[in-house]
């Protein structure tokens, strides 16, 4: 992890968009925030449990790691469980939830006060306080 400058938590979905560069407005903003971008643990071992799971995961392995080490990666700390926890609770209580996964997502990045970037706007417009932008449908966004 480098020093904290991140401004724009990308989520799983991204990341995986900037790695096969498809869409490649997705990749064109990506290296555009470059310094300002970030992922969570959770986003991390989402990652790596997908290269896991592939038909080359040594190869895949490596190009996450090759990913990530371009990033800050954010520890999931103790700001992130009690953000998590609050909105579970409410989405929970609205009929609204969320996965387990994104909720961790959501809560670290609202933490932050970070935007979330995802291609997964209907999971994740329902989270309050959330700042959350979807850099395949629109083109790249104007983030900051």
């Amino acid at each position: 992890m480098r020093g904290f400058d991140a401004q724009v938590h990308a989520r799983y979905d991204i990341c995986i968009f900037t790695i096969k560069n498809k869409p490649h407005a997705v990749r064109e903003a990506f290296n555009h925030y470059h310094g300002q971008l970030c992922i969570s643990t959770v986003t991390l071992m989402e990652l790596i449990y997908g290269a896991e799971k592939s038909a080359s995961p040594e190869k895949n392995l490596a190009v996450v790691e090759g990913f990530a080490a371009r990033l800050d990666v954010l520890d999931y700390n103790h700001e992130a469980a009690v953000h998590s926890g609050q909105l579970r609770a409410e989405l929970e209580k609205n009929g609204k939830p969320i996965g387990p996964y994104d909720q961790m997502i959501a809560g670290h990045a609202r933490s932050q006060g970070l935007i979330l970037v995802t291609n997964n706007l209907r999971e994740f417009d329902r989270v309050p306080g959330l700042r959350v932008e979807d850099w395949v449908q629109s083109g790249r966004q104007s983030a900051l």
